[in-house]
């Protein structure tokens, strides 16, 4: 019987030797939420934060409670923006991934 491993270790595991890919899935998850997909996005952040720091050290680091972070990023949750933003900040600082943004003009 072949062994597999969960979703959630895979991640870990590819972020933890991948730096490119560490970089990717949280650009990605930004650039989700920035196209209006905020269910998708929370889904991504909530597997970066999980495969980075966890939800322990985003609380100390954003002095919020680890439970209301694992609910805002839940299926139900609904960050504020200024929650969001702050997560993505930690982030950025815990993580040393940091994003910048860019203008581009949209070909209709």
């Amino acid at each position: 019987m072949p062994l597999t491993r969960s979703f959630s270790d895979l991640i870990k595991s590819r972020v933890e030797a991948d730096p490119a890919f560490r970089q990717a899935l949280l650009q990605e998850a930004v650039q989700t939420m920035l196209d209006g997909d905020v269910a998708t996005a929370k889904s991504v952040l909530r597997d970066y934060i999980n495969a980075t720091i966890g939800f322990e050290r985003l609380a100390i680091a954003t002095q919020t409670p680890a439970k209301s972070l694992m609910r805002m990023f839940g299926r139900q949750g609904n960050p504020t923006a200024e929650n969001l933003l702050g997560v993505i900040s930690a982030l950025q600082q815990q993580t040393g991934v940091h994003l910048e943004v860019a203008a581009s003009a949209n070909a209709a």
